[in-house]
């Protein structure tokens, strides 16, 4: 008999997380697994990607009034009769303006989000919260299972939440997945009366897919001018992934008369002071914000040379599909780097300033034989993760 299982996760927005779930959905066998997915937020660039042997749950009535714009969901509520949904709505506005930390409001306010989602009505084999905070709250509060599970994409310590506030959660989960031995480090040390439950899944990445997307276009991506240097760089628009340094290392570029295009593709929050920073530092015709990329490979298959300038990072995707399309890559020193990167070998780690990005960059669009020798070394690793799935099946039993 196939067991039940079902994924939790906000939205199928553009993110690491987001695409590691698709990856790994596309992965399942199907004939020994019926699966269901609730996303918050039924939308995002992924959405397409969605094997079609997954349902995607409907939102429940009273949570698509709770997430309109304030006075129109208060209006709703009211007009039902819903005095208290009303009150709470507003409760979680104010918790929303005034919390300055995104992850501990994120916490804080799950009580009064959770308010106006039902249970959901199905019972599970196992439940599957596969991005911290609100997805693992979601799984323990709201579903029924056999057996649950709760998933960590970065380095708790850099996740700015309380450690207190998910003890009662993690407690409650049979196993807690992480994607680094480094990020499992973090986690068994702020939930040490939880450390045996905590397992390493590499994010999956399937070679034979990304070389298949990535051939998809012939033409260049770019609209590359003369002799130009490409950079990219893939990522949520974050204060986590330091697009600033990446910014600031253009200027220095630009300065030093290196002629480059750096292209950043994702969307998020800090669009509007990013877009300011580049104007401030008339980089606009040598630093471009992409937007969404539903299709990023070709983008990668293009660039000369992929940049992460993360403060902090879980297991970066993007740094692993660069890798697998052999690009000499340079990543700031977070603290999950030399989980990926071999300083030398496979890619280049430099330290957390824009003057060290610039000098890096500047090094290997110059020096031809260490690129040779970081693009050699990559052709002979294998990359593959697609194997990671047996271990989700050994713990779903």
């Amino acid at each position: 008999m196939k067991k039940n299982l079902l994924f939790v996760i906000p939205s199928l927005a553009a993110g690491g997380g987001e695409r590691s779930l698709v990856n790994l959905l596309t992965q399942i066998d199907y004939d020994r697994f019926n699966v269901d997915l609730f996303l918050l937020h039924p939308e995002g660039m992924f959405m397409e990607l969605v094997p079609k042997q997954v349902r995607i749950l409907p939102l429940p009535t009273n949570y698509q009034s709770f997430v309109l714009p304030l006075g129109t969901s208060i209006k709703q509520f009211l007009a039902k009769g819903n005095v208290r949904l009303a009150y709470i709505r507003l409760l979680y506005a104010l918790f929303n303006r005034t919390s300055h930390s995104i992850g501990k409001r994120e916490q804080d306010t799950w009580k009064y989000l959770s308010a106006s989602i039902n249970e959901v009505g199905k019972t599970y084999d196992t439940a599957i919260g596969f991005l911290e905070k609100t997805s693992i709250y979601f799984c323990v509060d709201q579903v029924q299972a056999g057996s649950k599970i709760g998933w960590v994409h970065n380095d708790y310590f850099k996740l700015e939440i309380d450690p207190n506030f998910d003890q009662p959660y993690f407690h409650k989960l049979d196993h807690i997945v992480t994607v680094s031995d480094e990020c499992a480090v973090s986690l068994k040390e702020a939930f040490q009366e939880q450390e045996n439950k905590v397992s390493v899944i590499q994010n999956i990445v399937s070679p034979t897919v990304i070389a298949k997307l990535a051939n998809q276009t012939s033409s260049d991506v770019f609209s590359r001018l003369n002799d130009e240097l490409v950079i990219l760089t893939i990522g949520r628009l974050h204060p986590q992934k330091g697009f600033e340094l990446a910014i600031e290392a253009c200027r220095l570029l630009v300065d030093k008369g290196c002629k480059v295009q750096w292209n950043v593709i994702g969307e998020g929050e800090e669009r509007k002071r990013l877009t300011k920073l580049i104007e401030d530092y008339e980089l606009g015709s040598h630093f471009r914000l992409l937007g969404l990329q539903t299709n990023p490979y070709p983008f990668i298959k293009q660039t000369d040379i992929y940049v992460q300038t993360s403060r902090y990072e879980g297991k970066s995707i993007a740094i692993d599909e660069a890798k697998i399309l052999n690009k000499p890559i340079i990543v700031t020193n977070f603290s999950t780097a030399k989980d990926q990167i071999c300083h030398g070998v496979d890619g280049l780690i430099v330290d957390m300033t824009a003057e060290a990005v610039a000098e890096q960059i500047m090094e290997l669009a110059y020096d031809r034989e260490l690129r040779n020798t970081l693009q050699q070394n990559l052709s002979l690793l294998q990359l593959g993760t697609e194997g990671e799935i047996e271990k989700l099946y050994k713990l779903l039993g």
